[in-house]
């Protein structure tokens, strides 16, 4: 059996849940700035739960959001801190997890008519790679619901030489479409062709993670998912708060773990989790897959 990765669960929404602080179009990437010890005891607690690699806490830190939202003047203050963070949780935890950069949507999650056209995206992308590479091991691109997005980050990302895996969000109707509605298959085919490390889908229901599975197995890249607990995101709209989700309730670590050994079934190499996924979760995940013998590897 191949080696598979844990990555680690929905590191925003567990550092939001930590405090006490209002909900903030910033999200985590506030709390971060106004409460770093928060953030530093998740990704630890990520961690000793099993995770192979974290991802740094910079996923509402884009100039594009700042901009609207904060300050735009502080781009390089959060994204130091964030990478700063993350590898004191790692000395803290003693562990030798990998750090990953995070290249997430630059205006808004899941809402792709605010997304840019391609050369813009890519030259805020590659501000971001510029200010992440000396600090990471890899770059995550994720929650992708846009075909043209993505590949503006693929390809501001491949200017460096460190490894890149993509992640792209679809639809929770089954459809197997990206949320932009443009198709999945055509997507994987698409991002498969950049030359990309490894192809993932999160942020969206299991169940329709599930269903889309066995077109990734397809690309012949390395794959995997991480999927939310939502139980629906289309209350969220551009520069609103998290406070307008829910989660769901069938959804705790064992139900988790179930959906993850479907992916393996399916030759899925890489599992994780998204929002409302927390350190419990990653660690039945961690302890199912130990006893099952499953051996480990890192991205």
């Amino acid at each position: 059996m191949a080696g598979i990765t844990l990555l680690d669960g929905g590191l925003g929404q567990e550092i939001h849940r930590r405090s006490n602080a209002p909900a903030h179009p910033l999200w985590s990437v506030k709390v971060m700035m106004d409460a770093p010890e928060i953030v530093v005891g998740a990704h630890r607690d990520f961690i000793e739960a099993g995770a192979d690699v974290i991802c740094i806490n910079s996923y509402a830190a884009t100039p594009s959001r700042l901009e609207r939202d904060g300050d735009a003047d502080e781009f390089d203050a959060a994204q130091r801190r964030a990478l700063e963070l993350a590898h004191q949780a790692v000395r803290e935890a003693g562990a030798s997890a990998q750090v990953a950069g995070c290249l997430p949507p630059l205006v808004a999650s899941y809402r792709t008519e605010v997304s840019k056209p391609y050369e813009a995206s890519r030259d805020e992308y590659r501000r971001i790679v510029a200010s992440q590479r000396e600090g990471v091991d890899l770059f995550i691109i994720e929650t992708m619901s846009i075909l043209a997005e993505a590949l503006a980050a693929i390809d501001a990302a491949k200017e460096q030489a460190k490894p890149i895996y993509l992640s792209l969000t679809i639809s929770d109707d089954g459809e197997s479409t990206l949320r932009s509605g443009e198709p999945l298959a055509e997507a994987l085919d698409a991002v498969a062709a950049r030359g990309v490390d490894g192809i993932l889908l999160n942020c969206s229901l299991p169940e329709a993670i599930t269903k889309a599975m066995p077109l990734l197995a397809r690309t012949g890249v390395r794959f995997g998912a991480y999927a939310n607990g939502f139980t629906s995101v289309e209350a969220l709209a551009p520069g609103t708060t998290v406070d307008r989700l829910e989660a769901r309730s069938d959804l705790g670590p064992d139900a988790y773990a179930d959906h993850a050994f479907h992916w393996l079934d399916q030759g899925a190499t890489i599992l994780g989790g998204c929002c409302e996924v927390s350190p419990a979760h990653i660690r039945k995940l961690h302890e199912r897959l130990q006893d099952a013998g499953v051996p480990r590897t890192g991205l």
